[in-house]
């Protein structure tokens, strides 16, 4: 049984550990058959897959990438880098910042979001040719990082194309749960299909640019549904999912679900590490503004 060594905090609120407000994510055979894994991803919303990754690549990328923060100050000096151990500072923010908006466009990342055993997988999974939107992200949190991710769900940036895709969250390197990874609303699918539909009726006489828009009138800041996280499981009588997650695993989760993360508290002084990407079957509507390399100025 998964142990949480102290609370989970996200912005500033704690998650109650109460039976009926903190649970665990259910993990998933990813060589169950196809069927039975379109029915547990229409059930629960979310797919965790252990292992279906190479462990050894997942870590070969995370040794890579924080090789090149060396030079920042990043890392504890003397220290193995697929480690991530945090330095605490001082670290050069000019340096971490370019190479952060460079890493997105390194090979070596295109090859790991790109891997066959993920390119098979949703092959499979969406009975189609997949397309992997461009704009990709990278993510990582220091210990003691008190902004994290508020809850939301990602149609709310994905507005401009189809609704038929899957978001992979992919932790590059093991993540327990006190390091701060993403924590599931259970049974939110739902949820966030009826959000969706106020927005649209509300969204319905605004210009097409703001109507797409997950900053417009409408919404709360960032697109967030909101950063109280035990007040949004008290609100609707369900429970936050967390998991001990391991380099190789994925979750796959559908546009509706709603997720958040929590603070790194890492005992060890660990950088969390993670990737999100999008797949959506190559016949269907992109948004247009997911066919460009992330950037910090995109807007999105």
């Amino acid at each position: 049984m998964t142990i949480i060594s102290q609370p989970l905090v996200s912005n500033g609120y704690t998650l109650s550990t109460v039976p009926e407000r903190l649970g665990w994510l259910t993990p998933t055979d990813p060589h169950l058959p196809l069927k039975k894994l379109h029915e547990i991803y229409a059930e629960q919303g979310y797919i965790w897959f252990k292992g279906i990754l190479d462990r050894a690549e997942i870590l070969a990328f995370r040794r890579h990438y924080f090789t090149q923060f060396q030079t920042c100050g990043l890392l504890a000096k003397g220290s193995d880098p697929v480690e991530g151990l945090y330095s605490g500072g001082p670290v050069d923010r000019a340096c971490v910042s370019q190479l952060f908006n460079e890493a997105v466009r390194w090979p070596e990342y295109e090859a790991l979001c790109k891997t066959p055993r993920l390119w098979q997988f949703y092959t499979s999974f969406l009975e189609a040719e997949p397309h992997l939107l461009q704009r990709r992200l990278i993510r990582q949190n220091v210990p003691g990082e008190k902004n994290c991710t508020a809850a939301h769900y990602d149609l709310i940036y994905l507005r401009a194309g189809t609704n038929r895709l899957c978001s992979s969250w992919i932790p590059l390197g093991d993540c327990p749960p006190q390091m701060g990874g993403l924590v599931y609303l259970e049974g939110s699918d739902a949820l966030g299909r009826k959000m969706e539909a106020e927005f649209s009726a509300k969204n319905a006489e605004l210009p097409f640019a703001e109507r797409i828009s997950a900053y417009n009138k409408n919404m709360r800041k960032g697109g967030w549904i909101s950063a109280n996280l035990p007040e949004m499981a008290e609100k609707f009588n369900t429970r936050w999912l967390a998991a001990n997650y391991e380099a190789g695993d994925m979750v796959m989760h559908s546009p509706y679900m709603l997720h958040a993360a929590t603070v790194n508290n890492d005992a060890r002084g660990r950088i969390r590490l993670s990737t999100d990407i999008r797949f959506q079957r190559l016949q269907d509507q992109v948004d247009p503004r997911w066919n460009n390399d992330w950037s910090n100025t995109d807007g999105l």
